[in-house]
Parts: C-alpha cells; sequence; structure tokens
C-alpha cells in the first residue's frame, strides 16, 4: 500500500506539478480537482473541502471533504513529459469525518462490508464498449464516423486501429492487464478488454478506464463516447461483468457450480429492479431494443449466465452498459448474487418477466424495491430517481427528427 512518503517520492522523481483528485457524482459522472504538491499533507489527511451542493445540487448544502486512496495514485502519460499530472481517486466525507451518504463509493465499500462478514470478497472483470467518433471544426463531438469495419476487422478498414493501440499503450503504462482489443461490430465501435481485479479497485479502474479512453481518442481528433446506442439501428455498446466471489483465496463458484447458478439466480429476479441504475438513459433503451430487432438472443434469455473460462467460473451479467454508476451497479448486482445464494435460489425457475422496455419504467421498479432500497440507501435512491423521472419529463417533451419526419407532412 502507497503511503504519504511513497507518494511524495514519486511526485519528486518524476516532477510531477499538479496532481487531480477525481470523485464521483450520484450518477457516476467523474468530477475533479487540481491541487499542486505543496497541498499533499492537506490532501492526504482528508483536509480538502468543497461546498457539497455545487455538485450534488440541491441534495446537501453540507461544506464535504475529499479522502484520496494513495494506491489509486497514477502519473497520466498523455500529460507533459515536464511538469507531469498526476491523480487520485478519492470518497466524500462530511465534516465530522463520517462517509458520505451519497458518493457511490462509499456505497460500494459499505456493501462490500457485508461480503467481508461472509469472508468473501469480489473478483470484477469488466468488458467495456465505446464508439470513435469523428469532431467537427471546433472540436465539437459528432456521430460521424469513415469507417465501416464490422467484429474484428483489420486495418486499413478498421481505421480505428492506430487510437486503439495508443489506448492499450496508455492504459499499461497506467498499470492495466489489458487482455485484448478489437473492432466491434457496428462502425466505429471498439472493445478493449483488461483483466479486472476485487472490489473496490474494480469499479475505480472502469473509471480510470473511460477517463483514458476519452483522453487518448482527443489526440486523435476524435470523441470517445460510452453512449449506449448513438447510432440508429446498430449494435449498441455493453459493460458485461464477470463476477466471482472468493473466500480463503480461492474461488467458491469453481468448487461448487450450485452456488454460481444461485448467485446468478439473485441477479436475474432483481435485474428488472436494478435497471434503472445499471441502463440509465433514456438511450440505453435504444440498446436493449436493438438486441432484439436485429434478431440476436433476446437479452432476457441470456442477460445471466454461469461462464467457465479455462478453469475459472464466473457469473456474466450482460445487461448493464458503460453509462451506468459502476459504484452503484456492483452494489446492486453483488448484494443480488448474495441474496440468491442466501435464499437458494433456483436459476431455471427464478421468477422474471423480463425487462423493463424503457427508462420511465424501469424507474417505477427502481421506487418500489426495498432492495434497491436496501443497497444504495433511502436518500441515495429517492434523490436519484427524482431526478432521473425529470429527465425523462425532458426526454417527452422534445420534438424528435422522427416525430418531423413521421407527422409534419402527413397530419
Amino acid at each position: 500500500m502507497n503511503t504519504k512518503e511513497d507518494i511524495l517520492n514519486m511526485i519528486e522523481e518524476e516532477d510531477v506539478e499538479f496532481i487531480r483528485l477525481q470523485f464521483t457524482d450520484v450518477f457516476g459522472n467523474l468530477k475533479n480537482v487540481a491541487v499542486t504538491p505543496g497541498q499533499i499533507d492537506r490532501v492526504v489527511e482528508g483536509r480538502y473541502s468543497f461546498e457539497g451542493n455545487a455538485v450534488f445540487e440541491g441534495l446537501t448544502d453540507e461544506t464535504l471533504y475529499l479522502k484520496p486512496d494513495l494506491d489509486t495514485f497514477v502519473i497520466l502519460p498523455w500529460r507533459p513529459k515536464q511538469g507531469k499530472v498526476g491523480k487520485l481517486l478519492c470518497s466524500v466525507y462530511t465534516s465530522d469525518g463520517k462517509p458520505f451518504e451519497l458518493c457511490p463509493r462509499n456505497i460500494l465499500k459499505r456493501n462490500l462490508s457485508v461480503l467481508e462478514e461472509k469472508g468473501m470478497d469480489a473478483f470484477i472483470d469488466p468488458e467495456c464498449e465505446f464508439f470513435l467518433f469523428h469532431t467537427d471544426e471546433q472540436g465539437l463531438a459528432t456521430t460521424i464516423t469513415h469507417e465501416q469495419a464490422g467484429y474484428m476487422d483489420v486495418g486499413p478498414v478498421d481505421l480505428g486501429e492506430n487510437a486503439r493501440r495508443d489506448m492499450v499503450l496508455t492504459l499499461e503504462d497506467m498499470g492495466f492487464d489489458i487482455k485484448s482489443s478489437h473492432h466491434e461490430k457496428a462502425p466505429g465501435q471498439h472493445e478493449i478488454d483488461f483483466r479486472g481485479d476485487c472490489g473496490v479497485k474494480a469499479a475505480d479502474d472502469v473509471m480510470t478506464f473511460k477517463f483514458a479512453v476519452r483522453s487518448v481518442a482527443k489526440g486523435f481528433g476524435l470523441h470517445a463516447t460510452f453512449m449506449p446506442s448513438p447510432i440508429q439501428d446498430a449494435p449498441g455498446s455493453g459493460m458485461h461483468l464477470r463476477v466471482s466471489l472468493y473466500k480463503d483465496n480461492r474461488n467458491i463458484f469453481n468448487a461448487d457450480k450450485e452456488t454460481a447458478e444461485k448467485f446468478a439466480a439473485g441477479v436475474l429476479k432483481f435485474a428488472p429492479e436494478i435497471c434503472a441504475f445499471s441502463n440509465p438513459l433514456v438511450n440505453s433503451y435504444k440498446r436493449l431494443t436493438n438486441w432484439k430487432v436485429s434478431k440476436k438472443p433476446a437479452p432476457d434469455k441470456n442477460l445471466v449466465c454461469v461462464c467457465d473460462d479455462y478453469g475459472e467460473r464466473s457469473v456474466e451479467v450482460k445487461f448493464p452498459d458503460p453509462s451506468a454508476n459502476i459504484y452503484a451497479v456492483i452494489s446492486l448486482i453483488l448484494r443480488a448474487g448474495l441474496r440468491g445464494i442466501d435464499e437458494n435460489m433456483d436459476l431455471s425457475s427464478v421468477p422474471f418477466k423480463g425487462l423493463p422496455g424503457n427508462l420511465k419504467d424501469a424507474l417505477l421498479l427502481s421506487h418500489d424495491s426495498e432492495f434497491v432500497k436496501e443497497v444504495l440507501g433511502d436518500k441515495f435512491t429517492q434523490n436519484y430517481v427524482n431526478h432521473k423521472f425529470l429527465e425523462w419529463d425532458e426526454y417527452l417533451n422534445k420534438v424528435s427528427d422522427w416525430e418531423i419526419e413521421k407527422y409534419l407532412l402527413k397530419v
């Protein structure tokens, strides 16, 4: 584990002039503030404060504090070689030193403690898909891609090959163990797979991965988006999560497939109630709909399954997408799986009526879910759902291009 002295030594040896303190809001959006090395004592002691209402708008009037996890310190490879920039991921605390209840990282820690009480730890292996699009003359994002490459195509058809290569090298410089990278099914769609980790670090790595991918893409004049379904009638981007439970440093799913199936049954049972968090955008449900329209296996048939991969057994959860708050999603999946184990659920007969068809239906299920409130807390759940209902209302009030094309001349 890193100490303050370790961080100071790295700062001096690498000529680091700025440290970004990063954390997430209720919706999993990455936030940050930059400090100089002279502030590191105050930062390490958790004395860097900010006005809570500025980030958690309308949810708190408290002064909040950032407490960094020193093991997350890394130097950003795409920044200048002189006057380098490092970053630390932080949790949010109140003035009396207690974990702030609306901080997603704190919520995941609390739910991981439930596993720890059972002598367990969780290993999460994520797979994040994304699109690369051109930017316009002002550097603004578009949905334009000049390529027509498909699944695992090669260059020169795969025009994103060079950008993806630099993303891999950058991520390796940041300590990631990259398993593979390739072009995905849709034009402009890509996937980079990296080896996961345990607990909070698995979620932290997803946040760092998305941050790095976007930053490298910008250097190529591209915009990387984790929007689930940015192209009409094309495959969307998912975020598959493979989960294994460990006890005494052994994968308990390897020894007992039935336990893995019970875990999967719990996730399947609560999937509809989880959906507002795992698929949090209006656009998320375009991906799930496209899954059916394209005649691929429907998500309600294989959205949770038990996998055996080179002697390692895991439960793969396929319905989340990369726009999700990863801390909340991992919390919900782990607790749902534990419920499945504790209640001896049967994967073949678990009651399941399908995923909600749109964000509103998903929000209604989460709003009424005692399970979700238990895992995420009443206050977090209520504020998240209320804000997302406003987002749904805003969507309904917008006149779309489809409506103009469909009705303008006919009505």
